[in-house]
């Protein structure tokens, strides 16, 4: 059986005992916490000498899968650069995320989906769970139509021992103006989140024995210092978008996170991938990144 056939009949078990958290932390040891970004973007896909088409797609998969294990401990795929190739794209997608996981390599799906009701619980459907078609360890969510509309992705995660990282603080500058604006509270909007974050993952049945939960924030540090913003108190995790093409350095990281650097998934996609097609050249180039972001994080 295919690993893309053992994953649709469900011979994956995608709902392990443990969280999220607690996976991540056991293979951060191992391979340390920095994040491979897998996004097959047109230009990428060319400079690589593949075609921007499905076949292309196909062999991105390949090679991604053979330079990921046994180098990083997470994988980050953006789902967009999947869907753009329509139904062949999904299905590289399933794919890479089975043949990934199958592997022992967390797969941290960068989709970014929030709605409200019904819609929030068919796209956790679609990710989250063992009966899920494509089943992830953890995925991206937007909360702008309200942190309490995801209550269906909260529940199937707890349910799955799958993470969430919802977008708090973002890496672009435009979205600046939304995360620090100051409600009634007196809190900004991106600290509101981490309070609300660190009480979800206060619950009993959210949080690991270690006092992590599977809630966590999509953080950057390429920002003022957060001095107003408690880290330590979400109990949770932090994806960090941005390293390397961004502008954001390991240096960031290690100064933003200092209070919990155990808990930071660094990001880095552009800045990897350009060392491709070859995959020893790539997973060298990710060690030595990985090597940088280990040290700036003690």
């Amino acid at each position: 059986m295919t690993t893309a056939a053992a994953s649709a009949t469900g011979a994956q078990d995608p709902s392990p005992a443990t969280g999220f958290p607690q996976r991540f932390r056991a293979a951060r040891a191992t391979h340390g916490p920095l994040v491979l970004g897998l996004d097959p973007s047109g230009e990428l896909l060319r400079s690589w000498g593949l075609s921007d088409d499905a076949e292309g797609l196909e062999a991105f998969v390949d090679i991604s899968v053979a330079a990921a294990v046994g180098t990083v401990a997470v994988t980050k795929p953006q789902s967009a650069f999947y869907e753009r190739h329509g139904w062949a794209g999904i299905r590289a997608l399933t794919r890479l995320v089975a043949e990934l996981r199958q592997a022992g390599v967390l797969v941290l799906l960068d989709a970014k989906r929030g709605d409200v009701g019904s819609t929030n619980q068919a796209y956790a459907d679609a990710y989250l769970g063992a009966d899920a078609p494509i089943p992830v360890d953890a995925m991206t969510l937007t909360a702008y139509l309200g942190l309490e509309a995801m209550g269906p992705f909260f529940d199937r995660a707890r349910a799955a021992g799958s993470g969430l990282f919802i977008v708090t603080r973002s890496s672009n500058p435009e979205g600046r103006a939304i995360q620090t604006a100051v409600g009634t509270d007196g809190r900004s909007v991106e600290a509101g989140m981490v309070a609300a974050l660190g009480r979800l993952n206060r619950d009993a049945e959210g949080a690991g024995a270690d006092g992590l939960g599977p809630f966590g924030a999509v953080f950057a540090a390429s920002h003022d210092y957060p001095a107003d913003i408690d880290l330590v108190a979400m109990n949770g995790l932090f994806l960090v978008p941005g390293l390397g093409a961004q502008g954001t350095t390991p240096a960031d990281v290690g100064q933003c996170f200092a209070a919990c650097p155990e808990r930071v998934l660094p990001s880095a996609s552009r800045s990897l991938l350009g060392a491709g097609p070859d995959v020893a050249r790539l997973r060298d180039t990710v060690l030595a990144l990985g090597a940088e972001v280990g040290a700036a994080l003690g």
